[in-house]
């Protein structure tokens, strides 16, 4: 579900400090994305959305939720939004974030 790797090579880069700034504001920022998905998701603009998730997903090591994000972002350009299972999508990412989060924690 995670890419230790890429979380320790990431802590590493920026330093444990600014690690953790880092992810303070990727989960503000995508909690932002995901309340809107969850509240009232726009299949319009549901590309740009999983697009902006999968970035910041993938910079963070959040590997099943990107793959998720990834294959929503091909259905909505190709025209099938409508098509993308939103409540997999959140709940892929409530699993990844608790995961990090109690992994980072212990």
């Amino acid at each position: 579900m995670i890419n230790w790797k890429r979380v320790n090579e990431l802590r590493d880069e920026i330093g444990p400090e600014d690690f953790a700034e880092v992810v303070e504001l990727f989960l503000e920022e995508v909690e932002k994305v995901i309340e809107k998905l969850r509240e009232a998701p726009d299949f319009g603009t549901l590309g740009e959305d999983l697009h902006f998730l999968k970035g910041s997903a993938l910079n963070l090591g959040f590997r099943s939720f990107s793959i998720l994000c990834q294959t929503g972002e091909t259905a909505s350009g190709e025209g099938t939004a409508d098509s993308v299972d939103i409540a997999t999508v959140l709940a892929s990412y409530e699993e990844s974030k608790i995961e990090f989060q109690a992994k980072l924690a212990g």
